[in-house]
């Protein structure tokens, strides 16, 4: 197998993250899925969906997926799908192939749950390549089997937790149901394999690509929870509780934004304080911010209704259309008129 071709290393900055954490941005990365028999197909997809839509928002294609089998090149889906991989552990590790930078493991309700030898010994060979590891559903459990994931919390499904309690009584089960430490991912179940995936492409990709990957596959949670942030998913239960209040108050003030000083008061925190969190947490100054909010809002608008541009200018907050049409170019690259007859 021919690994793809691999641009130079660049590190971002991510004030966000802790040093150790701050993602290390390489474009293309490769994304190995190992197929268990009875994988879960709807975790499956779902983690693919992240990277394909990263894909689709950043020009330059940071991801690159290909499925795995453990000794086979076929292996049946928890729906019965037989599905046909792009290659398998055997042959991986006949062909001394070393082209995966992220190897996720799928996991699903039937899955057996014993050690398999093959798959440990990549694992482990895999592990000290420094290549992320991670599970879907219940696999996080091979990493167990390989001594990988010994003093780290890990997420899993319900049902498998006496399986871990009986087998691997010192490993950490997570609260959360999905958890992105250092090297090691997992998620307990099909809803939380987004979640995770939107850390993971954060992680390895930056806040931006992960933001835009929200905003198009999560738009059902922010149309069902207005309160929903385009980075709820990205870690905002840990925000200090003045930076939650405003950007609470951005996304109700769309049509008519408030000041900065109108926010500081709301909050009772100095400018310097917002403008730090905002630099810390979201990469990004107060105003910026708002103003991705409401071209974010304005983008939906255009592509979901007939208004008038006029009329979408002024309900994302913008005096005139020409300042709108102008601001909205230099963010997305293409005029309004444009971009709702590119998406007509």
């Amino acid at each position: 197998m021919t690994a793809s071709t691999k641009t130079a290393t660049t590190t971002a900055p991510n004030k966000g993250l802790p040093e150790s954490t701050k993602p290390t941005i390489k474009r293309c990365m490769t994304v190995g899925f190992i197929l268990q028999e009875h994988f879960s197909m709807v975790a499956f997809t779902a983690a693919v969906d992240a990277l394909v839509t990263s894909n689709l928002v950043d020009t330059d294609k940071p991801f690159h997926h290909v499925t795995l089998g453990i000794d086979t090149e076929t292996v049946n889906s928890d729906l019965g799908i037989e599905i046909v991989t792009g290659t398998s552990i055997t042959r991986e590790m006949a062909e001394q192939n070393h082209i995966f930078d992220v190897l996720i493991v799928c996991g699903g309700f039937r899955c057996n749950l014993e050690k398999n030898a093959l798959l440990t010994q990549y694992l482990k060979q895999s592990s000290q390549k420094n290549v992320y590891l991670g599970g879907l559903w219940n696999g996080s459990i091979p990493l167990a089997h390989a001594g990988l994931v010994t003093n780290q919390a890990v997420a899993l499904h319900p049902d498998n937790h006496p399986y871990i309690h009986e087998h691997f009584p010192n490993l950490i089960i997570a609260k959360d149901t999905s958890v992105v430490s250092e090297r090691i991912f997992s998620c307990a179940g099909p809803v939380s394999t987004l979640n995770m995936m939107l850390n993971l492409v954060e992680k390895l990709q930056g806040l931006k690509v992960a933001r835009a990957v929200r905003e198009i596959l999560s738009c059902d949670q922010i149309a069902e929870a207005p309160s929903t942030t385009i980075r709820e998913a990205v870690n905002e239960q840990h925000f200090p509780d003045p930076l939650k209040r405003v950007l609470e108050l951005m996304r109700n003030n769309i049509e008519e934004p408030l000041s900065l000083e109108e926010l500081l008061q709301y909050t009772k925190v100095s400018r310097r304080q917002l403008e730090r969190m905002f630099q810390t947490f979201m990469e990004s100054s107060p105003s910026r911010y708002y103003l991705e909010l409401r071209l974010m809002h304005a983008r939906r608008l255009l592509k979901q209704t007939s208004r008038p541009i006029i009329d979408i200018a002024i309900a994302s907050g913008f005096v005139s259309s020409s300042h709108f049409s102008n601001c909205f170019k230099d963010y997305f690259g293409v005029a309004p008129s444009s971009f709702r007859r590119k998406n007509s």
